[in-house]
């Protein structure tokens, strides 16, 4: 049973590199990590299932949530002084945000 979630687990980590890889919007790339690191939560809470007696999967996906939270609010305020500052959200046209 935990090799389907190995599998989905899996696909969403393969579709989230590739959106990383592919797109050239900050949004969209940010969704691509976003996609990677719910794969890697769904990869923890599948294997804490298999050993019921520790829930230490399940602790570690949930501090997993809370870092990718705080991650998406700082990505979230750059790319809004990216798009002040550039007026575009393309990643190959910003070179850094110097302005």
């Amino acid at each position: 049973m935990t090799e389907y979630y190995l599998y989905i687990a899996a696909a969403l980590f393969c579709i989230g590199l590739m959106t990383i890889m592919l797109r050239r919007n900050v949004i969209s790339v940010l969704m691509g990590i976003e996609l990677m690191l719910n794969a890697a939560n769904l990869n923890l809470v599948a294997f804490s299932q298999q050993d019921q007696q520790f829930h230490d999967g399940q602790m570690f996906a949930m501090f997993v949530i809370v870092i990718a939270a705080a991650e998406a609010a700082v990505a979230l305020a750059i790319v809004l002084k990216m798009v002040r500052t550039f007026r575009t959200t393309n990643v190959d046209e910003v070179k850094s945000l110097k302005g």
